[in-house]
């Protein structure tokens, strides 16, 4: 290709989840978007593991594609194994996973992005942004190709600067195969954004005709399946079996004489890796106590021959990989085909970004995923969707697309990110939200479909789809609220409740104990009509409807915080009572609000009366 100049609206650089996300969600915004990607190929690639969704994880898929995504879409075509963790716990932590077909995902994603209106794919490896006045106008090729745009998002992984370790062995790398992006590293350092390491890991690949199951623990999928996308409406795929087995004492030994080769062990890697999906090594090391650790054998195609053993991830020498794999039952004769290895890359520290994740130092200039400090499909794919609207935005001069912690896990993520930062790579959790009776996976459309619809990012088939879904569920909650019942006259049914006289509504029966709606179709048959997702929503409502309210009331008073304005000119030298400390910490995130303010990391209860003090006095106050 000769060099030229080309105009776009929104550049995405990079073609993993947050790439595609990204790319997918400016161009149905309606901007003219381009994907930069090294190989067309590799798009939607599964670098890690073969399985989307879990607890948390599953939570960010929903709402992905409650605001039009398309990871649960995809994932959903290429599942070939449902399972909802948490089932037997409350419907807030429950959380809907799939194993996928590698393959099947990866050409689906390809076909939509490849078929998108306003998006255009281009292959290149970006060795410069074009900076101007401050702000990011476009990128220059490999090929000498600049490629102007209004923004610039970039979605680089684990390629920035990336480091491959196995043992004592190093290759420069983004991925197994794959070349890392040096020069656009050196390029970011220079603008002075603070720089960090972080590593992940993945386990060998084993081949799966060596693997002996015949003693191992089988795991089935679920029966009725709960889909990743709120669109899907059956499996696309043939369901298949995972298998269970676990390390033992022989394997941690083997483990144990060869840590000082372990890239993590040996000095070669000094960065942080997650705490909640640790190697072996790690686990072998910081839980000394444990006798066994499982590993769950998941295929990665239904055509694949190649099992990918979740638990084992490892930067052992290849050789002693092979010895300590062999010591775990139905695995004492199997095959590596991959090394295990892990990986070291550059990142930004995120609280250099805005809601938005456009960053504070260069304008129209766009972080979105691992290149933010996280870990995991979901995640990066929540970001690039939240970078990808915004950046679409910014070249119509539009308001901002920013989700709030109480209205999404996407807005737990990106605030705890710009926030607090990472020490280790960033995973999501149920935990993570003061609001999880409300931010269930059940109703992540009711939260954010319409938010989507008012900023124009949602297909016309899922508004229409959507809006017949709310009536039929708002029916249902008016059928349930005005038919009620007295309790003598329900304890005829063979019930058992308090005789006080007071008629009770449907939705006051099913908030007692022991009352499911089966129980009322006798005495209400109308309620058989309603299908099974509304049902649910109005036994979900009823179980957890006294602390729905209290949650309502916490979201009151957080969005009462969050619409305090502190002025961009205050001094906090001059906030009496506060130590230096908090002062720095102050002036270094230089929070806009006071409920951002509360959620910097070590903050204190008296620094922050002090800072609303202060500001009212002052009279700044003032509002969103």
């Amino acid at each position: 290709m000769s060099k030229r100049k080309i105009n776009y609206d929104v550049i995405v650089i990079g073609g993993g989840h947050a790439g595609c996300e990204a790319a997918h969600a400016s161009a149905r915004r309606g901007a003219s978007t381009c994907l930069i990607t090294h190989s067309i190929k590799t798009i939607g690639l599964m670098s890690c593991n073969p399985a989307f969704g879990g607890v948390g994880k599953g939570h960010l898929i929903r709402e992905i594609d409650a605001l039009d995504g398309l990871m649960g879409i995809v994932s959903d075509f290429a599942a070939i194994q449902y399972r909802e963790l948490n089932r037997s716990r409350g419907p807030a932590v429950r959380g809907p996973r799939v194993q996928a077909d590698r393959e099947i995902y990866k050409a689906k994603m390809q076909n939509i992005l490849l078929n998108t209106s306003n998006l255009e794919i281009i292959e290149g490896s970006v060795i410069n942004l074009i900076i101007k006045n401050n702000c990011a106008n476009g990128v220059i090729l490999n090929n000498g190709n600049e490629i102007f745009s209004t923004s610039v998002v970039l979605t680089t992984g684990t390629f920035l600067s990336g480091i491959i370790h196995i043992g004592n062995k190093k290759v420069v790398g983004g991925r197994v195969g794959e070349k890392s992006e040096t020069e656009l590293s050196k390029q970011i350092k220079n603008f002075d954004f603070i720089i960090g390491r972080l590593k992940t890991g993945t386990p060998p690949r084993l081949l799966s005709k060596s693997i002996n199951y015949s003693n191992l623990d089988k795991q089935e999928g679920d029966i009725s399946p709960k889909f990743m996308s709120f669109l899907t409406t059956k499996t696309q795929n043939p369901q298949i079996s995972c298998y269970l087995t676990r390390t033992n004492i022989n394997t941690h030994h083997i483990i144990n004489n060869n840590i000082h080769n372990s890239a993590i062990y040996n000095g070669n890697i000094n960065s942080s890796g997650p705490r909640y999906c640790p190697s072996i090594e790690d686990k072998v090391n910081r839980f000394a106590h444990k006798d066994n650790h499982q590993v769950f054998l998941e295929p990665e195609g239904l055509n694949s021959n190649i099992i990918y053993p979740n638990g084992i991830s490892t930067s052992l020498p290849q050789d002693v990989q092979e010895k300590f794999i062999r010591t775990i039952p139905g695995l004492e004769d199997c095959k590596i085909t991959q090394p295990g290895y892990a990986i070291e890359y550059d990142f930004i520290d995120p609280t250099q970004l805005k809601s938005t994740l456009e960053t504070k130092k260069i304008k129209s200039l766009f972080f979105a995923g691992q290149i933010n400090g996280t870990t995991g499909y979901e995640e990066a794919g929540a970001q690039g969707l939240i970078a990808g609207v915004n950046a679409a935005l910014k070249s119509y001069k539009n308001k901002s697309f920013i989700i709030d912690r109480s209205q999404a896990y996407i807005g737990v993520l990106i605030d705890d990110l710009i926030m607090a930062g990472v020490s280790e790579p960033y995973r999501m959790f149920t935990s993570r939200s003061e609001y999880r009776l409300l931010l269930r996976t059940d109703n992540a459309d009711d939260r954010l479909t319409d938010i989507g619809i008012r900023n124009s990012i949602i297909s016309k088939n899922r508004i229409s789809l959507w809006k017949k879904k709310k009536q039929i569920i708002n029916d249902l909650f008016d059928f349930s609220n005005n038919n009620t019942i007295t309790p003598n006259q329900f304890n005829k049914y063979g019930f058992s409740i308090k005789l006080n006289g007071k008629h009770k509504s449907i939705c006051d029966l099913l908030s007692l104990p022991n009352i499911n709606v089966d129980q009322l179709y006798n005495i209400w048959p109308k309620l058989a009509e309603f299908p099974k997702y509304a049902i649910e929503q109005l036994e979900i409502s009823a179980i957890y409807s006294g602390y729905l309210d209290r949650q309502l009331n916490d979201i009151e008073r957080f969005r009462k915080d969050e619409s305090l304005l502190i002025p961009e000119d205050i001094s906090y030298s001059r906030i009496g009572g506060i130590s230096n400390e908090m002062i720095e910490k102050l002036e270094l995130n230089k929070p806009r609000t006071l409920g951002a303010a509360s959620r910097i990391k070590g903050i204190t209860p008296g620094c922050l009366t002090a800072l609303f003090s202060h500001v009212k006095n002052s009279n700044h106050i003032s509002k969103f």
